[in-house]
């Protein structure tokens, strides 16, 4: 009977965080945060229900692999140069801080020999963005498509492919190749590599996809495919993470003229299993009883650096490129919140060994604080301008995140009227 238990876990799961994730959406959160709290209570840390297992961490890590080719396909290279200068200096300065702040705090609470690459890891796990609470924010106030707003999602963009280079060097260097110049050399022979390598694919990918109309599954399957054998490659034999080879696997199909139906398959097979056990996993990881005084000590410093190293490091970018005082402190408050991203980064250092576990705990406290407290922290940057009508700007950047919606809406509706239509021929028939 023990050889089935899994399909108990994994039906607890399911349950669990679909449940929470639904409680928290009523909250104006993010369903990944009640899939959170689902593993912290199902958790050692609570009712001590469910443990980790050789097949709950192998689910999650082809959760991560999909979840950064999902990323990937919604990275546009075009929009990422038409983002322009300015998104480019709020990024990088908006990573540079919370590097150096995470490390410095580390630093200080985890000294001895061997410990540096621990130490700057948690500085990469602060680089991370993620901003759809804060897309979600600005729809709701009719600030989307505002300077600010612009900023933000140009520079959300340029930030996800900087974390993934810091993290590329950073978990490169700690691997078998501890010489910095051979470390580097892979990895710009991996990039050169991948970019062919995606020119090639893409010319192959587009002529295919523009020749088939019928049974668009086996685009998907071959999408798929490219994807696990591209990080497989970075991970074996070039000492890349491999969820760096699945982002890049997603931008060389981002372009293709099937991107919105794969975009629409893999978040489907994300969302039905894979993210669920990825996003419950985390919460299974964290121990209460290591959460003694000088953790909790540190789970609180960790999220002032979080907070203020963004809003720091975005807002003088943003001062930098002539945003006003008031849209500065905006673009640095939307760009708070960490989400997903941090806990795709913390696993990934967890798994390596090279995050220490007791700054596991704290890190899932900032992803959660910073979730809730960065709507409202918008909110209130935005209230000394309650009631005055800003300008709106075009961006190729928004487009897209409505694109996308509307996509999602369009294919409700079109479930729905499939059903509709099912319905009333049954009772034709009767």
């Amino acid at each position: 009977m023990d050889s089935y238990y899994f399909l108990l876990e994994l039906a607890l799961i399911l349950l669990s965080t679909k449940a929470l994730g639904i409680l928290t959406k009523r909250f104006a959160m993010p369903q990944v945060v009640g899939a959170l709290l689902a593993g912290l209570l199902l958790g050692p840390a609570v009712l001590n229900v469910l443990q980790e297992t050789p097949l709950l961490d192998e689910i999650s890590e082809l959760g991560v692999i999909v979840l950064m080719f999902t990323a990937g396909l919604t990275t546009d290279l075009d929009e990422l140069r038409k983002s322009g200068k300015a998104a480019f200096i709020i990024a990088l300065i908006g990573v540079l801080v919370p590097l150096a702040g995470g490390t410095a705090l580390a630093c200080c609470f985890n000294r001895g020999p061997g410990t540096i690459l621990e130490n700057v890891f948690v500085g990469v796990v602060l680089t991370a963005t993620s901003v759809s609470i804060t897309v979600e924010t600005l729809r709701e106030m009719g600030k989307l498509s505002t300077r600010a707003g612009n900023a933000i999602l140009g520079a959300a963009l340029i930030d996800d492919v900087l974390g993934i280079v810091a993290l590329t060097i950073v978990t490169s260097l700690g691997g078998e190749d501890t010489s910095l110049p051979l470390v580097v050399g892979k990895i710009l022979l991996f990039f050169v590599l991948s970019g062919i390598l995606g020119y090639l694919t893409f010319r192959v990918m587009n002529w295919w996809f523009r020749q088939y109309d019928r049974d668009k599954r086996r685009f998907a399957i071959m999408a798929f495919v490219f994807c696990l054998l591209l990080s497989y490659v970075a991970e074996e034999f070039f000492g890349v993470a491999d969820l760096t080879g699945a982002y890049i696997a997603g931008v060389i199909f981002a372009k293709t003229p099937r991107v919105a139906y794969l975009q629409n398959r893999f978040e489907t097979l994300s969302d039905l299993l894979l993210s669920p056990v990825f996003f419950a996993s985390m919460g299974l990881e964290v121990t209460l009883p290591e959460m003694n005084g000088t953790v909790v000590v540190f789970s609180v410093l960790l999220l002032v650096v979080a907070i203020a190293s963004k809003v720091i490091g975005c807002g003088l970018g943003a001062r930098l490129c002539r945003y006003t005082p008031q849209e500065s402190l905006r673009i640095g408050v939307g760009m708070i919140s960490r989400g997903e991203v941090a806990l795709i980064v913390a696993n990934r250092g967890i798994s390596t060994g090279m995050m220490k576990q007791e700054f596991f705990g704290p890190i899932v406290i900032v992803v959660i604080a910073t979730t809730i407290l960065t709507p409202i922290l918008l909110k209130l940057a935005y209230s000394s301008s309650a009631g005055v009508r800003e300008k709106p700007e075009q961006s190729a950047v928004v487009d897209r995140y409505e694109d996308a919606q509307a996509f999602d809406l369009a294919s409700q509706a079109l479930l729905e009227d499939h059903e509709r239509l099912m319905n009333n021929g049954k009772k034709n028939k009767s």
